[in-house]
């Protein structure tokens, strides 16, 4: 992301990769955290995939340095961006670490708690929603921020409407094992020695 940014506005100082970065939301869906910026842009210049090409100051504010993307940092780029584009990375959801003890919450709770992620993950739909309206995204953006957020909604969409689907799964009382587990001697075994498991 980094990266990227310079290459776009070079020659750009520290602050300005800053701004643009949440202006684009990264520290959310990217992982980019504000504090971090400055010091991986040092980082980058240390390994020569950035370079310094100058430093100004204005008034009493602190001197600020501008970078540009060199030869090395354009072919990581280059072969960064292509790895993102070609290649489906899976995600890593910490909901899946609770939906795989779904047993050891009792129902009304389980479904209360999905009912309110889809609730949740509703208002974050209206929010980019909005931003998709607004002058910011429609006027200042490039077009591939405004498709950003489209896949966004999407996803979110999608599992508003698993939450809803699961919910009242559960709220029916749909077993959590199939037949031939809840069957055998050995989960009837496990079944003697836990009482809390939610069948």
């Amino acid at each position: 992301m980094i990266l990227g940014v310079v290459r776009l506005a070079q020659p750009v100082h520290g602050y300005d990769v800053r701004r643009e970065l949440l202006s684009w939301g990264a520290d959310r869906w990217a992982n980019v955290q504000p504090g971090s910026i400055y010091h991986a842009l040092r980082k980058l210049t240390e390994e020569e995939m950035l370079r310094e090409v100058g430093t100004d100051q204005v008034g009493g504010r602190p001197a600020r340095t501008s970078y540009e993307i060199t030869e090395k940092g354009e072919a990581e780029f280059e072969s960064l961006l292509r790895d993102l584009w070609w290649n489906v990375a899976p995600t890593h959801d910490p909901f899946f670490a609770a939906l795989s003890f779904l047993p050891s919450l009792p129902r009304p709770e389980a479904v209360a708690a999905l009912r309110n992620r889809a609730t949740v993950l509703r208002a974050s739909m209206d929010g980019l929603r909005a931003s998709l309206e607004s002058r910011w995204i429609k006027e200042l953006k490039p077009v591939q921020v405004a498709w950003m957020f489209e896949l966004g909604i999407a996803r979110l969409e999608g599992e508003v409407a698993w939450c809803e689907r699961i919910a009242d799964l559960i709220e029916s009382g749909v077993s959590y094992l199939p037949d031939t587990v809840r069957e055998s001697p050995e989960f009837r075994h496990y079944l003697d020695r836990t009482s809390n498991i939610q069948r």
